[in-house]
């Protein structure tokens, strides 16, 4: 009979190490050899295509294009401070497409303007809602 110096339990956990650190070893080369490589280096080709583009200007010659009418001008509102002929104070927004304009309007209307400017559109706070209901509690001032 053979003399055995070497458990079967011992030889059984030597086999899994050995095991164990050449799947380890086979891992980390393969990982090295991914991440330390480098993307292979492209020579930059400018590719210019030239397009033909025609321009066809007959379009300015038809009638249609010719019977074309302007945009209208957009109207800005201005915010206004006014004497009247009674030398009451009035403000108010008017609407016209410059200052002069609102203002010729405005003295047209028998007023005397104090102050004209152009209104800021929008809120401060956009979140705020539009009309508050004031709930007064009985006691409190």
């Amino acid at each position: 009979m053979a003399v055995v110096f070497i458990s079967p339990k011992q030889r059984q956990k030597v086999f899994f190490t050995g095991i164990t650190v050449m799947f380890l070893l086979f891992l980390s080369i393969i990982a090295l050899s991914v991440f330390l490589s480098k993307p292979k280096e492209s020579v930059p080709t400018i590719i210019f295509n030239k397009t033909k583009i025609n321009i066809k200007t007959e379009v300015f010659d038809s009638d249609q294009f010719k019977t074309l009418q302007p945009f209208m001008e957009m109207n800005i509102f201005y915010s206004y401070k006014a004497i009247t002929k009674t030398k009451q104070p009035r403000g108010g927004f008017i609407s016209a497409v410059s200052q002069n304009e609102a203002r010729t309007k405005l003295e047209g209307s028998g007023l005397t303007v104090v102050e004209i400017k152009e209104a800021e559109i929008g809120r401060d706070n956009p979140f705020t809602p539009y009309y508050e209901v004031l709930v007064k509690q009985p006691g409190v001032k």
